[in-house]
């Protein structure tokens, strides 16, 4: 599967995710771009939605925040007001992302959305986790037939298999789940991340992790379990505050993120049983048959004067049992490799 030019197949896809931490400042999301570049990210990731577009200014019990989040206290119209990304910032943030050879993707939380990224011509889209159960809006992200990233967060494996189903119907064969918790931060006994290969399999699609843990332990096992694409909340500091500081990564801390998942790329490899040319000079340190103390022509092999020790020059250890009991053909000398030309019925 490729993703703009690219290629999953070759490299894991490191997204940043912009989301709220630009605090409705065209200049820092600038700033928070070339910052991700220095950092390592592949691609930045928007969310294209207005509080209107999400919800409805409501502040009856229905449309609180109290369920013990990090939001608690405010509307969802409040929240949304607070975190979204102005759509007229998003072609420069494009043209900025582009010119420094990051892929530019969004979030449409609505078929307005939808329409108004056609306009900008991206080349992949994102359903986010609680929106995998908006059939039409899949239906119609599906039918632009571009690559899609869909996250797990709140599904269930019914939802999931609905939501692939619905993109494979509608024209969109190249989709990528992520595995996701739906919790900000996200606890680390929560990630779950055994079910990473299971998806791949189960669904049969490209597999990767969308991330809300504290720190970056969780993102890099899910690499040595499969994923291909990892996505991360990226803020320039901390300090700043907003509605998603507190589960983003600084630059260092994304930085120590990309490094270490390369590091793990190269260490996955492939499936091989074949010995490098630096393991085979190492083989020489292997055990084998050694005369441990001196031997005289017919004496017998023993216990005693025979061992399987360290560097490997002699025969085999495999060999042990078949030679003890035989008698030296000539003088073995103490540190002598045992070779079976020395050996006598």
């Amino acid at each position: 599967m490729k993703i703009a030019n690219f290629d999953l197949n070759e490299k894991v896809l490191i997204v940043a995710e912009l989301s709220a931490n630009h605090k409705q400042d065209i200049n820092l999301a600038k700033e928070t771009i070339y910052a991700m570049k220095e950092a390592g990210a592949n691609a930045v990731k928007l969310q294209t939605y207005t509080p209107d577009t999400l919800t409805i200014d409501c502040d009856n019990k229905y449309f609180q925040i109290k369920q013990g989040t990090l939001w608690d206290g405010k509307t969802l119209y409040e929240l949304y007001k607070q975190a979204y990304t102005p759509w007229e910032w998003h072609l420069e943030l494009k043209e900025l992302a582009e010119k420094l050879g990051l892929v530019f993707f969004s979030t449409p939380f609505d078929k307005t959305a939808v329409d108004f990224l056609e306009e900008l011509n991206v080349t992949i889209y994102k359903v986010a986790s609680f929106e995998i159960t908006d059939i039409p809006l899949i239906e119609y992200i599906a039918s632009k037939g571009k690559p899609m990233i869909i996250s797990t967060g709140i599904a269930t494996i019914e939802d999931i298999k609905l939501a692939v189903e619905t993109c494979k119907k509608n024209g969109c064969n190249d989709i990528t789940l992520l595995k996701c918790t739906s919790a900000y931060p996200a606890p680390f006994e929560e990630a779950n991340l055994l079910t990473i290969p299971d998806m791949k399999n189960r669904f049969g699609v490209t597999v990767g992790l969308s991330d809300h843990t504290l720190g970056i332990s969780v993102p890099i096992a899910a690499v040595a379990l499969g994923a291909r694409v990892i996505e991360k909340h990226f803020i320039l500091d901390k300090k700043l505050g907003g509605p998603d500081a507190a589960f983003s990564l600084e630059p260092k801390e994304f930085k120590a993120m990309v490094s270490s998942i390369r590091e793990v790329e190269k260490a996955l490899g492939k499936v091989t049983y074949e010995i490098s040319e630096k393991v085979e000079k190492s083989r020489i340190f292997a055990r084998s048959l050694f005369v441990v103390k001196d031997i005289k022509a017919g004496d017998f092999l023993t216990n005693d004067n025979i061992r399987s020790i360290r560097p490997g020059y002699g025969l085999h250890p495999k060999y042990l049992k078949s030679v003890l009991g035989k008698k030296a053909k000539y003088d073995l000398a103490k540190g002598t490799p045992l070779k079976l030309e020395f050996i006598t019925e």
